[in-house]
């Protein structure tokens, strides 16, 4: 067999391609009573990130960073990126003297570095911003107006994000996560630093289009790993497979944050190809449309009966058992809790409970390991939460854990242990619950606030022989009655399956 050579001129290498990346991310849930955050909220886990610091501080962030080292002509200026906010997403509306305090923080450092060849937002899509209608859009239309028209910017997202085509007005491209559980957000920052790399290069002219199927949906049943929602995610591999420089995106929308660009869309980005980016944006658009009806619904026990299911798979064996709270997003509901006490359940680990007094109350108290703890916790956010739930027990571990100055676990009842955190603390994996002398391989069930991110640990490792998606007794924010809420900036009417939109995708 005679193998011919084929050679091609080398490039000549110029000076490094100059990009500045940061990170603004909040998944805002408008309806919880958690307060609107400010600055002291943003920068209570310390003063924002800069320079290399930046680059390591979500998994988007890493990937990028990660592919831009291996081209080894990206040379990345990190801008000053806020930390995360204190309570996560059950605080409610960000104020807007805090958004711009950022903002104008991130933009004063990239006006230093100018000029650049490129810039990567790392964000979210379901940041809610008083006066603000659509954040992301209006960050990349600040970054746009620093850096000029020809300056590509790109953006990452969160598939649970509310985004309209207004983003792509502003920015070059925006690449989502395709799976929930989130795996691939480290991919997607890759695919991003390879995108704006093309285009620096002049390779790459994008042309984009948008969709927005009108139906809206609760989280919990964004669930990748299950029909239809795994097919919506293989249709789009499937057209970026059969079209070189096809990327498709699909944002699912996050329904607890009361603005006018909530619910599902479809973001499309081709090389100069206008006519493919729209037929594929239509035909996902359609697809979707077409199998809404099998993701649009769902039914769990509530906890009586979610108890009940508990015993029975305690008594033929199949434990451990995961109960999780997918509505409790400020993570202090009770009612699980209770239920568990009041038909005897034993052996149970509750990961976590967000309880501040409790924790203030044993750093006050000054309690050390083995010290009595008797006292209320919980059920104090209110009608939604539950009643307090007494418990008495003993401390058993106290001290700093995911990202927080206080957390501490309490053991009680037969062999019971509960773990406290100041915020909302979603534990999706064994080793977020691993605190102190915890191992949570000695429980038979687990009490989560989760709704999809546990099946990481719990579900696709086949840790958990049963599972149980807990619903809340009674129509509240986090339940999939979304027609409970009091929305004002949505008419749920509007949207499927809680009106009967006439939907057309190529209209």
């Amino acid at each position: 067999m005679l193998i011919t050579a084929v050679s091609c001129e080398m490039e000549t290498k110029t000076d490094d391609y100059r990009v500045a990346v940061v990170r603004f991310s909040h998944e805002t849930c408008t309806f919880c009573p958690g307060g609107d955050p400010g600055i002291e909220d943003w920068t209570h886990r310390g003063e924002p990130a800069t320079g290399e610091e930046v680059f390591g501080i979500s998994s988007y962030m890493r990937g990028f960073v990660s592919q831009s080292e291996e081209f080894g002509d990206m040379e990345l200026v990190g801008l000053s990126t806020p930390r995360g906010v204190f309570g996560g997403t059950s605080r409610s509306w960000n104020r807007e003297e805090a958004f711009d305090h950022f903002v104008n923080l991130m933009l004063e450092d990239l006006r230093e570095a100018m000029p650049v060849d490129g810039v990567y937002l790392s964000l979210h899509g379901a940041m809610a911003v008083r006066n603000i209608e659509r954040p992301e859009a209006e960050i990349a239309k600040r970054f746009r107006e620093v850096v000029g028209p020809d300056v590509p910017i790109v953006g990452t997202f969160d598939l649970h994000g509310n985004e309209d085509e207004e983003f792509l007005k502003w920015a070059d491209g925006a690449f989502v996560t395709k799976r929930f559980p989130h795996y691939d957000a480290y991919r997607q920052g890759q695919r991003a630093s390879r995108y704006i790399r093309n285009m620096i290069r002049g390779s790459y002219e994008p042309t984009t289009a948008s969709r927005r199927p009108p139906i809206l949906t609760a989280t919990v049943l964004q669930w990748t790993g299950q029909s239809p929602i795994m097919d919506v995610m293989e249709r789009a591999r499937r057209w970026e497979d059969r079209e070189p420089g096809a990327y498709v995106n699909v944002f699912l929308g996050f329904p607890w944050s009361d603005v006018p660009t909530v619910g599902t869309s479809v973001h499309v980005m081709t090389n100069n190809d206008q006519e493919l980016a729209d037929e594929i944006a239509t035909d996902m658009a359609e697809f979707i449309w077409r199998v809404r009806s099998d993701w649009a619904h769902g039914e769990y026990p509530l906890p009586e009966e979610a108890v009940r299911l508990t015993r029975e798979a305690i008594a033929s064996g199949e434990t451990p058992v995961v109960l999780a709270d997918y509505w409790d997003r400020p993570g202090d509901a009770t009612w699980t809790l209770q239920e568990l006490i009041n038909q005897g359940v034993n052996n149970v680990l509750v990961s976590a409970l967000t309880d501040q007094p409790a924790l203030d109350y044993i750093w006050d108290e000054d309690l050390q390991p083995g010290d009595a703890f008797d006292r209320e916790v919980g059920g104090y956010t209110g009608e939604q939460a539950g009643q307090p739930v007494h418990i008495q027990g003993e401390l058993v571990w106290r001290g700093e854990r995911w990202g927080y100055d206080q957390a501490a676990a309490i053991a009680f009842g037969d062999g019971n242990m509960l773990l406290l955190a100041p915020g909302y603390q979603q534990n999706s994996t064994l080793g977020s619950s691993r605190v102190g002398p915890v191992n949570p391989d000695d429980y038979d069930v687990f009490v989560l606030k989760t709704r999809v991110h546990f099946r990481r640990g719990f579900d696709e490792t086949g840790y958990a022989k049963t599972i149980h998606i807990v619903d809340a007794p009674g129509d509240w924010f986090g339940t999939i009655r979304l027609d409970a809420l009091n929305y004002e900036n949505v008419n749920l009417e509007e949207f499927y399956p809680f009106g009967n939109p006439d939907y057309d995708p190529n209209e």
